[in-house]
């Protein structure tokens, strides 16, 4: 029996390569060898204010993106999370069980409320660790792929799911993080220091899957590079060329020992107009795709009706299950 694999994106925004490369590319493969569930989670957007005609746009835009990236409905299982009410349901079931301090302790929640002042902070932002937690519960998940940044939420859904067998009985699988080893964590082309980001306010540093050919040659041409010369490998010394050279590898599979050889004796413009061509010729079919399932949301809405259909079913039995461990329900 194969084992579960769950995750998601949130509507927010087109993903870009930075999401694609660590988690939407991988996502792909594992539907090899996994049950997949892949989440369109529009129940966490929310926990920010969003515009509700644009969060709808988003909503297939992300439908539209995981098709494009090779999803295939066939093998996975696709849906719109608000559509599974048993996500929210579980959550707050989970929230009975959870304590203040220790969603206090949560490193995203601490970083975004700084921004608001955390009294200005909305309780769902406090709270979205449960949801996301009750969203890989769910589905007895074994594996769920993410980045470095995210490990903290795999460790409190362990905690939690934990907390809950040993209080209420064996009722959750303890899930398992799968993370890249080179490239899950793409950064900034303006700025190595930081993380790749949609809400980079300028746009230079971020390479959207929606990118026209033309801005994705200028982002790349115009992309810092180190002080020293030379194309190497070594992320503390050059971390500039060094990210460039994580996204080629990617892009192209070649390993970064084939890309200094190739690209020894070179100047950093000719690696980085190599990679432009590269990294056009791989996002040009993916940006088509997209743009061709935006033009029929009549058949994204078949594709996540029918994973409704799919996972409906087992988050119902789960969380019926958990009513009873807690004596809830008749």
């Amino acid at each position: 029996m194969k084992e579960t694999v769950f995750s998601g994106v949130k509507p927010t925004s087109i993903p870009h390569i930075g999401n694609y490369i660590g988690a939407l590319r991988q996502w792909v493969e594992l539907q090899k060898d996994y049950n997949c569930y892949y989440c369109i989670v529009d129940d966490h957007a929310i926990t920010v204010p969003q515009d509700p005609k644009m969060l709808r746009e988003q909503i297939y835009a992300i439908a539209a993106t995981y098709l494009a990236v090779g999803i295939d409905p066939k093998k996975s299982t696709l849906f719109l999370q608000s559509d599974v009410a048993q996500h929210t349901e579980l959550g707050w079931l989970l929230m009975t069980q959870t304590k203040m301090g220790e969603l206090s302790r949560m490193t995203q929640y601490k970083d975004k409320s700084k921004k608001t002042g955390s009294e200005s902070a909305g309780v769902g932002l406090f709270a979205y660790p449960v949801l996301m937690a009750a969203d890989i519960l769910l589905y007895d998940t074994n594996k769920v792929p993410v980045g470095h940044d995210q490990m903290q939420h795999i460790e409190f859904t362990r905690f939690l799911a934990r907390r809950f067998n040993e209080k209420f009985g064996q009722t959750f699988v303890l899930p398992q993080p799968l993370i890249q080893k080179v490239g899950a964590r793409i950064m900034s082309l303006k700025d190595p220091s930081k993380k790749m980001s949609k809400s980079d306010e300028s746009g230079a540093g971020t390479i959207m899957l929606t990118d026209e050919d033309d801005v994705i040659q200028k982002k790349i041409m115009r992309a810092v590079t180190d002080s020293t010369a030379g194309i190497s490998y070594d992320p503390e010394k050059k971390p500039a060329v060094s990210n460039l050279m994580s996204i080629y590898h990617h892009v192209t599979g070649d390993t970064m020992k084939k890309i200094e050889d190739d690209f020894g004796g070179k100047g950093y413009g000719d690696f980085k107009k190599a990679l432009a061509e590269v990294l056009i010729a791989h996002l040009s079919p993916i940006r088509t795709k997209i743009n061709e399932y935006l033009k029929n949301p009549k058949e994204l809405n078949k594709i996540l009706d029918e994973g409704f259909e799919k996972a409906h079913p087992i988050a119902e039995k789960k969380v019926r299950a958990v009513k009873d461990k807690m004596g809830l329900a008749r």
